[in-house]
């Protein structure tokens, strides 16, 4: 017979639910962990950040905890809870070692610490808290599945294709557990919690209802939705039993999304993971311009940056353009995080080589002889567009960016045909406005009383993140999420 009475019932499979069911499990809980996919482990993200860390101390390298925090308290203009961020900067190594020592050292890998964090500019402030997943021989490795293996050799019961439909409450507001659906057969079953349910469902990115009402700006600046499973479910059963949310969007986005020319970024937000348009150069910073073929900015900033810039140009959406001897030149820009050249990064030159050829026959990406042709292709001012090539290519000629102060060593030339072009708008990886949260996991309503028994980490859970994402702080979202799932773990099991 199917059990149905756990001590802690963890909803999502991710990075804050895995590490959630394993902690809980370690305290001796009795857990089920459920997830409304088949499965979840590919989605566990290779690079993870924290300060003071094992493997950060064998490789020398030290975070200011304090200059990080107060950065992100100004990046968001304080509207956060400061008190969570001193919550992961304090538990993160914790966490991050936990993961090394437990899950990937029994596998023959390691968590490789990126020193480099290198910049010149106040609006490229980075810091050192990379962490990458890496095999003995210095490859990525994919490890979800590896902590899912972790949870169930804890006791954890595991159930997938199982959907949370509504949480369960007694008469004095405590959750006692959850409703949720079998996606294949469709019978509805109720799951008794008797210390705590903790919710990592994602963010609601692949909900364009909840998009329109809570973050309508994202909707016109990104073109590609890439978490088809954010719907938003675990924030709207919470606050149907007073959870309170946060009130002012906050996403994770890549400028990586490109479209076919003539596209209309209002009606063009496309969900999935086949990673359709993507253009892995659209991070590196390229001579850009809007659709009129005019340069309007600083190319050199974080990611989203870029995209917020573009939501204020014509059809919200920008033109990278480059030639061919920028390819040779790619380690010219220095780029870091996920969008470094080669490994820790994710693509080499030839990779990136690959994916301009795969993109050029898709028509995401136009290549003409002159930039003239080029405009034409890319159906923009011819006269505007050579204006801004010849100005851009005086500047690095110049060795110094007069109109918008980018460093010299990015600013890479655009004279040798043949000539390349993209139209760019966002991609939205996640949502990060979720519900409120005190330091020990718990939901809280808006007069920051918890919710007895619930709790919550991950991308549904906020307070953390305002507006744009602090991208120059490697691995900050997952490890948001690993260690705030671990802790709510901790927490719920010991309630």
């Amino acid at each position: 017979m199917e059990a149905t009475n756990y001590d802690v019932i963890v909803v999502g499979a991710s990075n804050a639910g895995g590490m959630a069911a394993c902690a809980a499990a370690e305290k001796g809980a009795k857990v089920l962990l459920i997830d409304k996919q088949g499965s979840a482990g590919y989605l566990y993200r290779l690079s993870i950040a924290g300060i003071d860390t094992k493997a950060q101390k064998k490789a020398g390298i030290k975070v200011d905890k304090t200059k990080l925090i107060n950065f992100l308290s100004a990046f968001t203009q304080d509207n956060i809870d400061q008190r969570l961020l001193w919550k992961w900067a304090d538990n993160s190594a914790e966490t991050v070692d936990w993961l090394e020592d437990n899950v990937l050292k029994p596998h023959n890998c390691h968590l490789f610490a990126e020193k480099d964090a290198s910049y010149e500019t106040l609006i490229n402030t980075s810091f050192p808290t990379e962490h990458d997943v890496a095999s003995a021989d210095g490859k990525d490795v994919f490890y979800g599945q590896w902590v899912i293996d972790k949870a169930v050799e804890l006791g954890v019961t595991t159930k997938f294709n199982t959907k949370l439909e509504k949480l369960i409450t007694d008469d004095s507001g405590k959750v006692i557990g959850i409703a949720a659906g079998d996606r294949r057969t469709g019978a509805m079953t109720e799951y008794m919690a008797r210390k705590g349910v903790i919710l990592c469902t994602g963010g609601y990115g692949s909900n364009e209802d909840l998009m329109k009402k809570w973050d309508p700006l994202a909707l016109k600046k990104n073109v590609y939705s890439d978490s088809p499973r954010d719907d938003g479910s675990g924030i709207i059963a919470a606050m149907e039993i007073g959870a309170a949310k946060d009130e002012e969007p906050a996403e994770i986005v890549f400028n990586r999304g490109a479209v076919p020319v003539g596209t209309n970024a209002k009606e063009y937000y496309i969900k999935g993971f086949k990673d359709v348009g993507y253009f892995w150069m659209g991070s590196y910073p390229l001579l850009k311009v809007n659709l009129n073929g005019e340069r309007y900015f600083n190319e050199s900033e974080p990611y989203e940056f870029d995209t917020n810039s573009s939501a204020k140009q014509p059809g919200y959406l920008e033109a990278a353009i480059w030639d061919e001897d920028t390819l040779d030149n790619l380690a010219q820009f220095h780029t870091e995080g996920c969008a470094r050249l080669g490994w820790p990064g994710f693509y080499n030159t030839e990779e990136n080589r690959d994916e301009i050829a795969s993109r050029l026959k898709e028509g995401f990406i136009q290549k003409a002889d002159t930039i003239e042709e080029l405009a034409d292709k890319l159906d923009m001012p011819k006269d505007n567009l050579v204006k801004s090539v010849t100005r851009y290519n005086q500047m690095c000629a110049q060795k110094k960016d007069t109109d918008f102060g980018k460093e010299a060593f990015r600013l890479v030339p655009v004279t040798k045909g043949p000539f390349y072009g993209a139209i760019l708008g966002g991609r939205l990886l996640a949502t990060l406005d979720g519900l409120r949260i005190n330091t020990n996991m718990e939901v809280i309503t808006e007069e920051g009383k918890a919710i007895p028994h619930l709790y919550a980490a991950g991308n549904c859970s906020g307070g953390f993140f305002w507006g744009s994402y602090p991208d120059h702080v490697p691995g900050l979202t997952c490890s948001h999420a690993q260690t705030f799932g671990r802790l709510a773990g901790q927490n719920a099991a010991e309630n």
